[in-house]
């Protein structure tokens, strides 16, 4: 789940080296914190949050075939 949330992070962002990734992992959750450049955050959140409910919806996906839960937190 990390390393998908990376790779949509950065073919997203202009400084894909500033992306962060980190994974918290429970025992039916996941919270997955995605960190990327200040400048680069309104790419990453989108118009009216429609780029970052796309994100969480492919998370979602993805992860209901593991059978866990995956939540996606975007940190400034």
């Amino acid at each position: 789940m990390k390393d998908l949330v990376k790779y949509m992070a950065q073919a997203l962002v202009d400084n894909p080296d500033d992306v962060d990734v980190s994974e918290i992992i429970g025992e039916q959750t996941s919270v997955i914190e995605l960190r990327v450049a200040k400048e680069d955050l309104g790419k990453v959140i989108g118009k009216q949050g429609k780029t970052a409910k796309a994100m969480r919806t492919i998370l979602s996906a993805a992860s209901s075939k593991l059978h866990k839960r995956a939540v996606l937190e975007i940190i400034e």
